[in-house]
C-alpha cells in the first residue's frame, strides 16, 4: 500500500513537472507573441521605426517626419494597429543587419531576408518578394544584354552587403570583379558615367532610377531569386510577434495588396532575363 501512495506521488510530481516544461516552451517562443496591447518598446508610447537616407521612392515618399511610399505606409500601417505615433531615425543600410543592440523598434529598407543575416537579426514574416533588376545605359552594349550569360564580359556594379551583389557573385559571375558602391547614389553616379556597363539592384528602384534620375537608361530585365523583404528588428526582440500579427491581418484584409497596387504595380511588368 505504502509503495502505491509512492508511485502515485510520483505521476503526481512527473505530470505537475510536465505542466511547468509545456509553460516554459511556450514562454521561450515569446518571440512568436506579443501583448498588442503593452507592445516592448525602445521609447515608451512611441514606435521608434528606422530606415536608410536617401529613401528612394516609391517605397517612401514625403520627408522623414511623414513618409509615405510602399514600405513609408506598410510602417505607418503596423503603427496604427498598435495604437502608436511613429518616430523616423537613419539607420545606414549596411549596419542595419549588424549584430549588437538597435536604437530602433524595427528597420524598414528593402532588407532580404537571409539565413546569414538571420544570425545576427530577428525578421518578421515577408512582405514583398523581391526580384533583381537590371539597369543599364541604352548607349551602352549591354543594352542589347537578353540573359543573364551576356553580362558576364560586363563591368557590374552593385551595392556592398546586398543580395544583388550575391546574384552577380552567385549567378552571373562576371569575368571581371564586381565593382561595390557603399550606397546606391554612388552606384547611380558610377553607371552615368560609365565606370560600369551594369547596375543591379532591387528591381522596383531599377524602375524607378529608369523613369525618374537616370536618364536614357534602360532596364533589361529582372531575375527573381524566391526573395522576400522583411521587417528587421534586434534579435530575440519580442516585438516582432506584434509585426507579425499586423502584418497577417494586413495581408488578409487585403491592405498589403492595396498598397502594393498603389505604390509598385507600374513597377513590376519588366521581361524576366534568361539563363
Amino acid at each position: 500500500m505504502r509503495q502505491r501512495i509512492i508511485l502515485i506521488g510520483l505521476l503526481f510530481v512527473a505530470l505537475l513537472l510536465a505542466g511547468c516544461g509545456n509553460q516554459s516552451a511556450e514562454e521561450s517562443g515569446s518571440t512568436d507573441r506579443c501583448d498588442m496591447e503593452d507592445p516592448p518598446l525602445y521609447t515608451e508610447g512611441v514606435l521608434t521605426v528606422a530606415t536608410d537616407r536617401p529613401a528612394y521612392p516609391p517605397w517612401f515618399k514625403g520627408n522623414p517626419k511623414n513618409y509615405s511610399g510602399y514600405e513609408g505606409d506598410v510602417a505607418n500601417e503596423i503603427a496604427k494597429r498598435l495604437d502608436l505615433p511613429i518616430k523616423w531615425v537613419v539607420e545606414p543600410f549596411n549596419k542595419s543587419y549588424a549584430p549588437g543592440a538597435k536604437d530602433f523598434d524595427f528597420d524598414i529598407n528593402e532588407i532580404t531576408i537571409t539565413p546569414q543575416r538571420q544570425k545576427a537579426v530577428e525578421f518578421s514574416k515577408g512582405y514583398f518578394d523581391n526580384a533583381q533588376g537590371i539597369l543599364v545605359m541604352k548607349d551602352n552594349p549591354a543594352a542589347d544584354a537578353k540573359s543573364v550569360s551576356d553580362l558576364k564580359d560586363l563591368t557590374i556594379g552593385a551595392q556592398v552587403g546586398t543580395t544583388a551583389l550575391d546574384f552577380v557573385n552567385e549567378t552571373v559571375k562576371p569575368v571581371e570583379d564586381p565593382k561595390v558602391y557603399d550606397t546606391t547614389n554612388d552606384a547611380k553616379s558610377a553607371l552615368e558615367s560609365g565606370q560600369i556597363d551594369v547596375f543591379v539592384t532591387d528591381l522596383v528602384t531599377t524602375v524607378y532610377l529608369r523613369d525618374f534620375e537616370i536618364k536614357n537608361s534602360k532596364v533589361i530585365g529582372k531575375y527573381p531569386r524566391n526573395e522576400q523583404f522583411g521587417i528587421l528588428l534586434e534579435q530575440n526582440n519580442e516585438l516582432v510577434g506584434c509585426v507579425n500579427e499586423a502584418l497577417t491581418s494586413m495581408k488578409e484584409d487585403g491592405t498589403l495588396k492595396k498598397l502594393q497596387k498603389k505604390h509598385l504595380q507600374q513597377y513590376l511588368d519588366v521581361p524576366t532575363l534568361e539563363k
